[in-house]
C-alpha cells in the first residue's frame, strides 16, 4: 500500500498485510487479511497519526517518504498503544527526531513498558486541542475502546475522525474507502470486529457514542486503524453501532455444539428442525468446524443461544469450553438460552454449560439424552427447539 489521498493534505500511510489470517493471538480468525492504517496530515506542523505492526516499518516510513521527507514531522498523535497500532513506533522516533509526541498518560506509560521509549511526550485528554497550523485538532478519551489508553483525534477543518479501534473492520485491499468495496461484505467485517473486540464493552460504547454526539461534530470521513475508511455509509456503521452497544437482537437463534460420536449433533440438527418449524432463523455451528470468530459474528445480535456438548471426563468437551469462556467476557445482556448433550453414564456437560455462562444468558430447562437418540427421543429434541422458537419470537413482539 503506498499513500493514498483521503482529503487534500491528508493521505493514508499505513500498510496492509494481505496473508494475515490469525489475529490476536490467534483469537481471531482474519479470513481476509489485515491493515494497519496509519494517517499524514501536511500542514504547518506535519503531523503523523498513529503508527503500524512491528515488522512493518520500513514500508511505513518509504510510504511517508513518498510524501514528505520523515525528519520534517512535528507531531505524532498515538491514538493507542497496542503493538498492531504502535509496533513501528521506535524506528518512527528515530526517523522523525524533531517530532513531540502526543497521547493520553496512560498511552506514555505503556510505551514506555513495551518499548522503554517515549519521546518528547505530552499527555492529552478529553477537550484538550493542539493547532498545528491551518487545522486545530481535538483529542476524545475513549478509554476501553479497548484499552484504557485509547483515545480518538477529530480535525474539523478536514471533517475527519481518527477513531482507531473505533468503527474497524479486518479487510485487506488496495482501496481505501468504504463504497469502493462489497458493501455487504464489509459490513460483515464491521460486525465481526465489533463481536470479537468490542462486545465486552458495549456500555462504554454506548455511553461514549452518546457523549461524542453532544460535541456535534461534523464528520464526512471516519478514519479507523484497520480497514477501510468510511466516507458514504457512515450513518450506517454509526447506526449499527448504537445498535449492537445497545444489546439489541435479531429473530434468530444460534445452535453451538460439540460432539464426540455423533449423538449430541443428532440432538442439534433436531432442535434446528424444530427452531425453523417455528419460521424462526437458526444456524448450526459445529465448534470444531467453525471459526470462534464467526460464531460470535452471529450471535452478536441473536436472541436465543443453544449450546451443546457430549460428557468427557465429568464436564463439557475441549474447544466448546473454550469458546464458552471466551462468550463469558462478553458481557452479553437479554438472550434467552438452554443447554442440551448426550451422555454414557454421569452427564456433567450441561450443567458444566450453564455454571460457565449464567453471567450473560438465562437457562431455560435443559435436555439429556443417555447414549445414542432414539426416535422419540430425537422427537423430543424437535418438541424442544419448536417450544424455545416460540419463546424467542413471543419476547420479540
Amino acid at each position: 500500500m503506498s499513500a493514498k489521498l483521503i482529503k487534500e493534505g491528508v493521505y493514508a500511510v499505513g500498510v496492509t498485510d494481505w496473508n494475515e489470517r490469525c489475529f490476536h493471538g490467534h483469537t481471531y480468525v482474519t479470513k481476509r487479511g489485515v491493515t494497519y492504517n496509519s494517517y499524514l496530515i501536511l500542514d504547518e506542523k506535519i503531523t503523523l497519526i498513529d503508527t503500524v505492526r512491528a515488522g512493518f516499518e520500513k514500508e511505513l516510513i518509504e510510504n511517508i517518504k513518498s510524501v514528505v521527507d520523515p525528519a520534517k514531522i512535528d507531531v505524532i498523535i498515538i491514538n493507542h498503544i497496542e503493538p498492531d497500532h504502535s509496533g513501528a513506533f521506535p524506528e518512527i522516533l528515530k526517523a522523525c527526531p524533531n517530532a513531540k509526541i502526543y497521547g493520553t498518560e496512560k498511552a506514555k506509560q505503556g510505551l514506555l513498558k513495551y518499548y522503554g521509549v517515549c519521546g518528547d511526550w505530552s499527555s492529552v485528554k478529553s477537550g484538550q486541542k493542539l493547532c498545528i497550523g491551518k487545522r486545530t485538532l481535538d483529542f476524545i478519551d475513549v478509554p476501553m475502546i479497548h484499552w484504557p489508553d485509547s483515545m480518538f483525534t477529530y480535525s474539523a477543518y478536514d471533517k475527519i475522525l481518527f477513531s482507531n479501534d473505533g468503527f474497524g473492520q479486518h479487510y485487506a485491499t488496495n482501496k481505501i474507502f468504504d463504497d469502493e468495496v462489497n458493501f455487504g461484505a464489509l459490513m460483515d467485517e464491521a460486525q465481526k470486529y465489533y463481536a470479537n473486540i468490542l462486545w465486552p464493552f458495549n456500555m462504554l460504547v454506548a455511553s461514549k457514542l452518546a457523549s461524542i454526539d453532544k460535541l456535534n461534530l461534523n464528520i464526512e470521513f471516519i478514519a479507523p486503524s484497520h480497514g477501510l475508511v468510511w466516507r458514504k455509509h457512515i450513518s450506517e456503521i454509526m447506526q449499527k453501532y448504537l445498535y449492537w452497544s445497545s444489546h439489541s437482537c435479531k429473530n434468530r437463534i444460534a445452535v453451538v455444539y460439540e460432539t464426540m460420536w455423533s449423538s449430541t449433533e443428532k440432538m442439534a440438527r433436531k432442535i434446528v428442525e424444530g427452531i425453523s418449524s417455528e419460521g424462526v432463523e437458526a444456524v448450526l455451528f459445529d465448534v470444531t468446524k467453525n471459526d470462534r470468530t464467526d460464531i460470535a459474528s452471529y450471535m452478536l445480535d441473536a436472541k436465543g443461544w443453544v449450546f451443546g456438548s457430549s460428557t468427557h471426563d465429568g464436564g463439557m468437551l475441549s474447544v466448546i469450553a473454550g469458546f464458552l469462556h471466551f462468550l463469558k467476557g462478553s458481557k452479553a445482556k437479554g438472550c434467552k438460552s438452554f443447554a442440551f448433550g448426550s451422555y454414557g453414564w454421569s452427564g456433567e456437560a450441561v450443567k458444566d454449560i450453564e455454571d460457565t455462562i449464567s453471567n450473560v444468558t438465562s437457562f431455560e430447562p435443559s435436555l439429556k439424552i443417555l447414549w445414542n437418540p432414539t426416535c422419540e427421543e430425537l422427537d423430543k429434541c424437535f418438541k424442544v427447539g419448536k417450544t424455545f422458537a416460540l419463546k424467542i419470537k413471543s419476547e420479540l413482539n
